[in-house]
């Protein structure tokens, strides 16, 4: 299993300082969500590139506008099939006292981890009914250890891997 976390792609790209880090960091550091041309290129990349049959993408996608690009990606590229969408549900207490571990300058202030919440929550029903509308939505308690979740999020991953005839995500 290939992993990519969208913000982990996103922030390599801060740090290497070019024109398109410069860009996504403009938007991460206002806590907006980076611009959707921008998102498809880099996750159309990381699936191209990734190493194994089956890929998780992480944290993606956040907005409406996105799942809809991803979709129609997925509708012009026939050998990749999206079999499963895992959300893993968290409360905010825990959400923010994980992201705070994690701290970046700016995840410290209140009213900036407000804003990632208000981004992810906002889309948060729309994108759920169209991939429960699909049968590939499922949820997991992310309120447990990061141990039990790993292990649960793999044996979703897996069970549902053995069904797929192609490359999936």
């Amino acid at each position: 299993i290939t992993h990519y976390s969208m913000g982990e792609i996103f922030r390599n790209a801060e740090k290497s300082k070019s024109i398109l880090g410069k860009t996504i960091s403009k938007y991460i550091n206002n806590g907006k969500v980076v611009p959707i041309n921008i998102a498809i290129k880099t996750i159309s990349k990381a699936i191209v590139d990734a190493p194994t049959r089956i890929v998780v993408i992480d944290g993606y996608p956040r907005s409406v506008e996105q799942m809809i690009e991803f979709d129609k990606y997925l509708l012009t590229n026939e050998n990749v099939e999206l079999i499963k969408v895992v959300e893993i549900e968290v409360a905010d207490n825990i959400a923010k006292g994980r992201i705070l571990k994690r701290a970046r300058y700016d995840d410290v202030n209140g009213a900036k981890f407000n804003n990632r919440m208000n981004v992810y929550t906002e889309p948060l029903k729309e994108i759920q009914n169209f991939y429960q509308a699909k049968n590939i939505l499922s949820k997991l308690n992310g309120n447990k250890s990061f141990d039990i979740c790993v292990t649960e999020l793999s044996y979703v991953i897996i069970k549902s891997s053995f069904t797929a005839e192609k490359p999936n995500i």
